[in-house]
C-alpha cells in the first residue's frame, strides 16, 4: 500500500506536511532516520505510516504518559491496534499486554525509556517481529538537551535485541549538538536528517512590558478574537483568571492537572468544537492537541525555557492564518521566574535526604525496595520532615527523571479489589447481608475477572451503576473487607510512588550526581535565554528565536513586537501621529488612558509618553476621574 492511501484512508488527508512524504520514505527504505519537525510539523504520522505499510509491530518510545495514551486512543479510535505499557501496572497485566503483542496482531507498542529496565520486558521484545523502533521526544536522550532522561540511554538496549531494525528519532527542538549528539546515542549508521525550519511566518511574537496584566489580557482577547490559550503557572490562576473572563463576558473554561479526566475530555471537546472561546491553562495542556484555528497563545506568565515556549507558542496559527503569541510581562516577573525554577533547585545533599526519608517513609530496609508501589500522601510527608514543598518536589521529579524512582500524580480514587471466597460462601454470605446484595452483583457483572485477580475498579461507575451514594458504597466495600469476602485497596492520595532501584541511600544516588549538576546548569541557561528573549527590544522576535534553534535569518519578520515598535518609530520620530489621534479622540469625550489604547495601535509605552508631552505642553489635562480631556 501507497503511504498517501494509508493518509487517505485512517486520517482523511490527500496530501501530505512539508517533509512527511521524504521522512516516511527514507523510514521504508529501512535507513536510520533522523526528524525534527517543529510544533504542529505532524512527527506521528511520519512512524505510524510506515509501521501500518510493514508487517509486524512498532516499538514507540515516550516519555509522556498523557501522550501515549492520546496516541493509542486516537489509533484505536481509527481501528488501529495499539498498546501503552504505562505505570501503575500489576506484572500480571504486564504479563498479558506483552502477550496480546506477540501473539494478538498489534501493530504499536508505546513504553517509558524506564520499562526498557525490565527484564520481563526485554525478554518479550525478543520475541516480537518488530518493524521499527521510533523514539519521540528524542532530545531526552542529549545530556545537553531539554528534559534529559538518562533512562533514554537504555533504547541501546532496544537496538541490541533487534540490531537489523531501522529506527526513526522525532523531536521539535533540538540545537546542532544535541543532533549530533542523538544521532552518536541511538548507533545510528548513515543517517537520513530531516530538519524543518523553525520560522513561522504566520506568527506574530510579541512581549508586552505591562503593569496590569489582567488589563492587557482582555485588550488582546478583544482584538484577536477566536480560539486562544492562556498559559499559567499554577492551578489556582486558572480557576482565578477563567472566572475574570467570565465576568468580562468571555466565553472560556479551565484545564489543570487536578481536575478529573471526565472534566479534562469534556472541557477539551468544548474548546475544540469553539463551543468555549478560550482555553486558561497550565502548561500540561497542549500536548497532542492538533486544533488549526487557535488565533492567540497568551502566557501570562515567563515560560521556563524558550524550548517550551516555542513547543506552546506553535499551537498558534496550524491553519496557516496569522495568529499572535505573546508573552505578558510585569517588572516583578524576573524574580519570580528566578525564585521558581533557580532558586527551589535542590542541592546533591537535599536529594539525598529525600530520598532517605522516602525510604524510611514507606519503611524499605537497606538492600530492599526495588519495584514495590506505594500509595503517597505529598503534603504529609513534607509535614512529618518538615521539608520545603518546592524544593521536596523538585527533588522528586529529579529522582523520577533519573530513573530512581517513578512518581504517578492520579488526584482520584484509584481502587483495587478482589473476591476472596467461593462463589457458594459468598451467596451464603449475602443470604443474611441482604443489604451488600446490590452491591456485589454490580462489581461481579461489571468486572468478569474480579474473583481470579486483583482488579482495578473505576468508583465512579460502581457508585452510578448501584445507585449509591460515594459514602455508603465505601463503607459496604470495607464491611466487604473487614467479613474477609474481599480484598480491598482505596487509595485517595495524590501520588504513587515505585522504586526503580532497591535502597542503598548514598550509594544509590552517586551515580545520577553528575547527572543532576548537569541538569541544574541546563536550566540556568534556559532561563538566562528566557530572560535575554524578553528583555531585548532591539532584534526582530522570530529572528531572537531562530538564532536560538541554530538558524540565521537575515530579514526581520516585520510585524513582531520588535519590528512595529521600530517602524512606528521610522514612521513618526516625533510621535507627531500618536498625538493627532490622541487629539481627534478627545474632541470627542474625555476618555482613560485604557480606553485610549484600545483605540490606537500603539504600545502603552508609547501612549503614556505622548500623553505625558501633552499635558506638558498644556494640550490635555487630567480629569478628577483619572481621565483626559482637551484644555
Amino acid at each position: 500500500m501507497h503511504p498517501l492511501e494509508v493518509l487517505e484512508r485512517y486520517w482523511q488527508h490527500t496530501s501530505f506536511r512539508p517533509l512527511q512524504e521524504e521522512i516516511i520514505t527514507s523510514v521504508l527504505n529501512h535507513e536510520d532516520t533522523f526528524a525534527l519537525l517543529p510544533t504542529g510539523g505532524g512527527k506521528s504520522v511520519c512512524f505510524q505510516i510506515p509501521a501500518l505499510i510493514q508487517d509486524g509491530i512498532c516499538i514507540v518510545v515516550s516519555p509522556l504518559i498523557a501522550l501515549m495514551k492520546d496516541q493509542v486512543n486516537t489509533l484505536k479510535a481509527k481501528g488501529i491496534k495499539a498498546i501503552a505499557l504505562t505505570s501503575g501496572m500489576s506484572y500480571s497485566e504486564l504479563d498479558i499486554q506483552l502477550d496480546n503483542c506477540i501473539f494478538g496482531n498489534y501493530k504499536f507498542l508505546y513504553l517509558s525509556p524506564e520499562r526498557l529496565q525490565q527484564t520481563l520486558v526485554q525478554e518479550r521484545l525478543q520475541r516480537m517481529q518488530v518493524n521499527l523502533i521510533a523514539v519521540d521526544e528524542a532530545h531526552c536522550i542529549s545530556q545537553w538537551g531539554n528534559d534529559f532522561r538518562p533512562a533514554y540511554k537504555n533504547i541501546g538496549l532496544l537496538r541490541q535485541i533487534h540490531p537489523h531494525v531501522n529506527c526513526i528519532a522525532l523531536t521539535a527542538t533540538a540545537k546542532h549538538n544535541i543532533v549530533d549528539d542523538i544521532v552518536e546515542n541511538l548507533d545510528f549508521v548513515a543517517p537520513k536528517i530531516f530538519k524543518a525550519s523553525f520560522e513561522r511566518p504566520n506568527i506574530v511574537y510579541g512581549v508586552i512590558h505591562t503593569d496590569d496584566k489582567l488589563y492587557q489580557l482582555e485588550r488582546l482577547l478583544k482584538k484577536h478574537k477566536g480560539s486562544s490559550i492562556i498559559y499559567v503557572r499554577n492551578r489556582r490562576a486558572t480557576t482565578d483568571i477563567h472566572n475574570f473572563l467570565e465576568t468580562k463576558g468571555f466565553s472560556s473554561t479551565f484545564y489543570h492537572g487536578g481536575i478529573t479526566n471526565k472534566e479534562k475530555q469534556e472541557r477539551l471537546q468544548h474548546w475544540t468544537n469553539n463551543q468555549k472561546q478560550i482555553m486558561v491553562a497550565t502548561t500540561a495542556f497542549g500536548m497532542g492537541i492538533d486544533k488549526a484555528d487557535v488565533r492567540s497563545v497568551i502566557h501570562f506568565n515567563l515560560p521556563e525555557s524558550l524550548e517550551s515556549y516555542y513547543q506552546e507558542a506553535g499551537r498558534v496559527g496550524r491553519n496557516g492564518k496569522e495568529a499572535h503569541a505573546v508573552i505578558l510581562k510585569q517588572h516583578i516577573d524576573e524574580d519570580h521566574l528566578k525564585s521558581q525554577f533557580l532558586n527551589t533547585l535542590p542541592s546533591i545533599d537535599f536529594v539525598k535526604k529525600v530520598f532517605n526519608k522516602l525510604c524510611n517513609y514507606f519503611q524499605v530496609p537497606y538492600g530492599e525496595g526495588e519495584n514495590t508501589m506505594h500509595q503517597f500522601d505529598f503534603k504529609s510527608f513534607c509535614s512529618i520532615y518538615k521539608l520545603n514543598a518546592s524544593i521536596t518536589y523538585n527533588a522528586l521529579q529529579l529522582l523520577d527523571r533519573n530513573s530512581i524512582i517513578a512518581m504517578t500524580q492520579h488526584f482520584n480514587f484509584r481502587t483495587k479489589i478482589q473476591f476472596l471466597t467461593t462463589n457458594a460462601a459468598l451467596f451464603h454470605y449475602l443470604e443474611t447481608h441482604l443489604e451488600l446484595n446490590t452491591l456485589v452483583k454490580v462489581l461481579l457483572r461489571t468486572y468478569g475477572g474480579i474473583f481470579d485477580y486483583e482488579t482495578k475498579v473505576n468508583l465512579n461507575l460502581i457508585i452510578q451503576k448501584s445507585n449509591l451514594s460515594e459514602k455508603t458504597v465505601i463503607a459496604k466495600l470495607e464491611r466487604l473487607e473487614k467479613d474477609e469476602i474481599i480484598s480491598l485497596q482505596i487509595a485517595n492520595t495524590d501520588s504513587e510512588i515505585t522504586f526503580l532501584k532497591p535502597r542503598e541511600d548514598d550509594i544509590t544516588i552517586n551515580p545520577i550526581v553528575k547527572s543532576i549538576k548537569q541538569q541544574h546548569n541546563l536550566k540556568h541557561k534556559q532561563i538566562e535565554a528566557v530572560l535575554d528573549y524578553i528583555k531585548n527590544d532591539t532584534l526582530c522576535r522570530s529572528r531572537q528565536l531562530l538564532n536560538y534553534f541554530g538558524e540565521k535569518p537575515t530579514k526581520n519578520c516585520g510585524k513582531c513586537s520588535v519590528c512595529v515598535s521600530k517602524n512606528s518609530i521610522l514612521k513618526s520620530s516625533s510621535n507627531t501621529e500618536i498625538k493627532k489621534q490622541i487629539i481627534t479622540i478627545l474632541k470627542e469625550e474625555a476618555i482613560s488612558s485604557r480606553e485610549l489604547l484600545l483605540q490606537l495601535q500603539c504600545t502603552e509605552k508609547e501612549l503614556l509618553l505622548n500623553l505625558k508631552e501633552l499635558i506638558e505642553a498644556n494640550t490635555i489635562k487630567i480629569t478628577d476621574c483619572n481621565t483626559y480631556r482637551l484644555i
